[in-house]
């Protein structure tokens, strides 16, 4: 019978993993009972891909407020901090907010306006077109800010994070002055000790900074990027792709995960002869078309990967086959010739004609977005995504 399905992704149950657990052993087991459960069978280059979240669990890959306070004052001494571009998360960054000011005499908060750099919007745009303010050019202080345009809660968390923000910080007996800028430079005019807080667009930020007469200016990667007597770090990312555990924790992006993707590989090579593609996960890659939010607040979506997921799909366009190359066919004749096709096709086809709008994105990109979407961020209890068939075309029987 012709085979009827193509790429099938499944959420697999594990147990709650907690420190000091061996991932690697939980990942293959629960991977394999899911298969003797559900009767498929390990193939060559299936994927099994862990969330980071585990990972770092099993690590025990946390750190407290204090830790990051000791960081920060190690770092920036007495000087009032400018804290440049932090996104607006609970989840992301009130915890590590605590901890900067915990460890700050004073702190300057420049948040971007209209929205973060993840689409958390403050203010739509709408309202900056009505009172004629232009965000790449105008500097608002909180109360211009307020003035022009009042109050305003989160689209999905009923947040005010102006306020919310600035009683973080006030928590710790501490000033903190905020101001509306999208030019990294107007920081400079408050204090030249800048912890710049973005995540994709840090290092232009920090080259900003530092050109323009920054003194002391760290990224979010450059704190807990060595442990602080103990706590945990990320000796790449330090403070990014960190989230909350507690109201005075946080668990930090894994470490070492390299090497956990080739142990599960190679240990599932041994128990099922089959040669299983191994990634970790963080954060999808795409928008949220109603709260407008850019998923991807890690520094990456793949910290680690086996060799067979490197590089970028190199597919056709079928429908575009169809209505070009092959119009004339319909039926068997059809699916005999664009099979034909894609059997003979280009190693490279980057600029050609019948590959336009296939998505030229990394393989671990797209497939994180694939396993975050599968996985969820609640209570499916499915942190491990076992996909079956994603490198398949049109032709496989």
């Amino acid at each position: 019978m012709e085979r009827m399905i193509g790429t099938v992704v499944r959420g697999i149950r594990t147990p709650i993993i907690n420190k000091g657990d061996i991932l690697t052993d939980i990942v293959v087991d629960s991977v394999l009972k899911a298969s003797q459960s559900e009767g498929f069978s390990i193939r060559d280059k299936d994927i099994v891909a862990v969330t980071e979240s585990v990972v770092a669990r099993a690590q025990g890959n946390y750190a407290s407020v204090d830790d990051i306070a000791k960081d920060i004052s190690s770092k920036f001494g007495e000087d009032t901090i400018g804290v440049v571009f932090p996104i607006l998360s609970r989840n992301r960054f009130a915890i590590c907010l605590r901890g900067i000011a915990k460890g700050a005499k004073k702190i300057v908060l420049m948040l971007s306006y209209p929205s973060d750099e993840m689409g958390n919007h403050i203010i739509e745009m709408d309202a900056l077109d009505e009172k004629g303010i232009n965000p790449w050019t105008d500097v608002l202080t909180e109360s211009q800010f307020r003035q022009c345009f009042g109050y305003n809660k989160h689209t999905f968390t009923g947040v005010d994070y102006i306020d919310y923000y600035k009683s973080l910080v006030e928590e710790y007996g501490i000033e903190c002055e905020i101001i509306f800028s999208n030019n990294a430079k107007t920081i400079l005019n408050y204090t030249k000790s800048v912890l710049t807080c973005d995540v994709h667009s840090r290092l232009r930020t920090k080259k900003i900074l530092k050109a323009n007469g920054g003194e002391k200016v760290f990224n979010l990667e450059d704190i807990l990027s060595t442990s602080m007597k103990g706590s945990g770090y990320n000796e790449n990312y330090g403070l990014l792709g960190s989230n909350k555990a507690t109201e005075n924790s946080i668990k930090l992006f894994p470490r070492d995960c390299q090497k956990i993707v080739q142990e599960v590989q190679k240990i599932l090579k041994e128990k099922t002869g089959k040669n299983v593609e191994v990634m970790i996960y963080g954060d999808g890659a795409f928008k949220d078309p109603v709260g407008k939010i850019w998923e991807l607040a890690d520094p990456v979506v793949s910290p680690a990967y086996t060799k067979g997921l490197e590089g970028t799909p190199n597919e056709v366009k079928l429908k575009y086959l169809a209505d070009n190359h092959f119009a004339h066919l319909k039926g068997k004749e059809l699916k005999e010739a664009i099979s034909n096709y894609i059997e003979n096709k280009e190693a490279d086809l980057i600029g050609a004609m019948a590959s336009q709008g296939t998505t030229p994105r990394r393989i671990t990109d797209l497939l994180g977005s694939l396993c975050d979407l599968t996985s969820g961020s609640g209570d499916k209890g499915t942190p491990v995504v076992y996909i079956q068939g994603y490198f398949d075309n049109f032709t496989k029987a």
